[in-house]
């Protein structure tokens, strides 16, 4: 239940006010492929993608390009990513997931920005390394806050169980 909690948290805070690029959508990604359902695995990429297309036509105004379909093969490959997580969902595995869901965002999407826009950058190696460098801003953000959202929402299950054990000693929450 935690993992589809987990991505309508991701996709409604993209509407919300924030930080531009400190969202849980990689983290939930991660949860949900380590901890989600195998069947329903295309929900979270469905429902990003739709978000994508709502967000670029009434919150960006933009036309759809087809630098958006990066994005959803990464949606997909960290998803991947994350069931890579699901019996083995250590401190170090994490910590390597988050960066690694990062790092590959931050340099296909520039990279596609790149290609795709001919009026940004010169179709050069100092225009790409231009790209990359006006990216960095917000790939601090994307940093900090792909580490932060996979460490609280992969400690969220093993919180809530302390806490029920705690206060009652119902297994209830053992089943997040």
């Amino acid at each position: 239940m935690l993992a589809y909690l987990f991505v309508i948290l991701a996709v409604a805070v993209r509407f919300l006010p924030h930080p531009f690029t400190f969202t849980p959508v990689a983290a939930s990604l991660l949860f949900f492929g380590a901890r989600g359902s195998r069947k329903m695995m295309w929900l979270p990429g469905v429902l990003l993608a739709s978000s994508d297309l709502l967000l670029n036509k009434f919150v960006y105004a933009q036309r759809f390009e087809w630098d958006q379909f990066v994005s959803w093969v990464w949606y997909a490959a960290i998803l991947w990513l994350g069931t890579r997580l699901r019996n083995n969902a250590g401190p170090v595995r994490l910590v390597g997931a988050s960066l690694a869901s990062s790092v590959s965002f931050f340099i296909f999407s520039n990279l596609a920005v790149f290609l795709c826009y001919d009026d940004l950058y010169p179709k050069t190696w100092a225009g790409l390394m231009t790209c990359y460098e006006a990216a960095v801003p917000f790939f601090r953000h994307a940093l900090v806050g792909d580490l932060l959202f996979t460490g609280v929402m992969f400690a969220t299950p093993t919180v809530l169980h302390a806490l029920s054990e705690a206060f009652g000693g119902s297994d209830h929450a053992a089943a997040a």
